[in-house]
């Protein structure tokens, strides 16, 4: 990427100048006059420093790869205090994750939401770098951290291929104890606790060697089409990254687009058996009722937030290995007010369930693992346009160890057996991508 050397030597000599020993923000933009050599993933992946976030939004049109932290954030709420505090800098992103249960697991990372250093964005064909520099003591110190930053990128180069071979799995909960939880969530439901709750299942994989998170995102990302893939890289040996077909928000201004995405089935590489599939998808009472219901409680959750709420009818969503009901949502918002949407719809009911303290508080009692990001949300927010995806698809890169995640919604009439099948589905999005470098063994647990 000689463009983006070039780039940078061009910031360096910029950062060499005269800066004020004084409290500021500053941000240099510079545009690439042609699309770069290699991807932006392909970069990100070359680069030593962290934290670093990848992002491209469902339809393809939208892509970042930003890295190192000028100041990070432990909620969203600061986070949205410091652009409104900086509204002069109009392009101010903080990018990262939102937990599924906030920001205080003390095993979850501080610095889920952050003010990168470096950004390289792609608009289309557009692309551009963008640095910025921010200091609460002196601007001049900031700008020589920042050129000792710039000298430790390095140019982009291939991604390395998956060669982690997969030597054991294990299911929390394995089947046994998922039939005995569904039992107990059915028996709730009967007794009138909630009328939906979602519950989870991590299978953890031993791998042979390390996963290189980048990779393995960049496989995902060329089969899981209709997808956000993101990615937050904390060090080299830890990430959690997706492929999530599910949007949460996206404010333009205070324009509000969200989604009600519950109800699945089965896709099939044959386009009539799929077709098949997405009709009986979008005919069966259980999986409409399971939509509405998340549809009613999106509606419910914003009154106050936003009016002129519009519901679009029901469509199907067909991804590599399952199809959803969709429906889409789109309202206009009191307040530019992205800690108070995301406060308002995360969790959504689609990943928690209804109501949702009762169905967050059984989650909490009797699902065996931490969610942390899982079924919380990634994305950016800035001035005028905010987009979070729900974090689905999802999985945990740990050294050896990579852990996948999937969820299923159980109302009154689920079936055990059925809903297992779900997760298998649902997960084998990105296990399938380690399937050939698998050797069965007995599962443990």
């Amino acid at each position: 990427m000689k463009q983006i050397s070039a780039i940078i030597d061009q910031l360096d000599t910029a950062l060499a100048g005269e800066w004020p020993d004084a409290p500021g923000i500053r941000q240099l933009s510079y545009s690439l006059q042609k699309q770069p050599d290699t991807g932006l993933l392909e970069w990100l992946s070359a680069q030593p420093c962290y934290p670093k976030f990848y992002w491209q939004q469902r339809d393809g049109h939208e892509e970042a790869a930003v890295c190192g932290d000028c100041c990070s954030f432990g909620d969203m709420q600061r986070a949205q205090e410091f652009i409104r505090q900086h509204q002069d800098i109009s392009d101010l992103h903080i990018w990262g994750l939102n937990a599924f249960n906030g920001a205080d697991s003390s095993d979850v990372p501080a610095n889920a939401l952050f003010l990168p250093r470096i950004e390289l964005c792609r608009l289309g064909n557009t692309y551009w770098l963008r640095c910025t520099l921010f200091s609460a003591v002196s601007l001049h110190e900031e700008a020589h951290r920042t050129r000792l930053f710039l000298r430790s990128l390095v140019a982009s180069r291939a991604l390395p291929p998956i060669t982690s071979r997969v030597v054991q799995h294990q299911h929390l909960p394995a089947e046994p104890q998922w039939n005995q939880l569904i039992t107990r969530a059915l028996k709730s439901i009967e007794q009138q606790r909630f009328d939906k709750v979602v519950l989870a299942r991590k299978t953890t994989l031993t791998l042979s060697q390390p996963l290189n998170a980048c990779a393995f995102l960049a496989a995902s990302r060329a089969v899981n089409h209709h997808c956000y893939h993101f990615m937050l890289a904390f060090t080299p040996q830890q990430a959690f990254l997706g492929s999530s077909p599910e949007r949460l928000f996206l404010r333009d201004h205070t324009e509000l687009f969200t989604e009600a995405l519950a109800g699945t089935v089965a896709n099939h590489s044959d386009n009539q058996k799929a077709h098949e599939l997405g009709e009986w998808l979008l005919s069966d009472g259980k999986n409409q009722r399971e939509n509405l219901l998340v549809v009613d409680d999106i509606c419910q959750r914003l009154q106050g937030g936003a009016h002129s709420l519009d519901v679009m009818p029901a469509e199907i969503l067909r991804l590599r290995k399952v199809q959803h009901l969709r429906r889409s949502i789109h309202g206009e918002l009191t307040d530019a007010d992205d800690a108070g949407c995301l406060q308002r719809l995360q969790p959504t009911a689609a990943v928690a369930g209804l109501p949702r303290q009762a169905a967050r508080k059984f989650i909490a009692e009797h699902e065996p693992f931490d969610r942390q990001w899982y079924a919380g949300s990634a994305g950016y927010l800035s001035n005028e346009q905010s987009e979070f995806t729900v974090a689905l698809r999802s999985a945990a890169v740990k050294g050896h160890h990579l852990e996948l995640f999937a969820g299923a919604g159980i109302v009154a009439g689920s079936d055990a057996a059925q809903e297992w099948q779900e997760i298998e589905n649902k997960a084998a999005g990105l296990r399938t991508l380690l399937e050939e470098h698998y050797t069965p063994v007995v599962q443990a647990g």
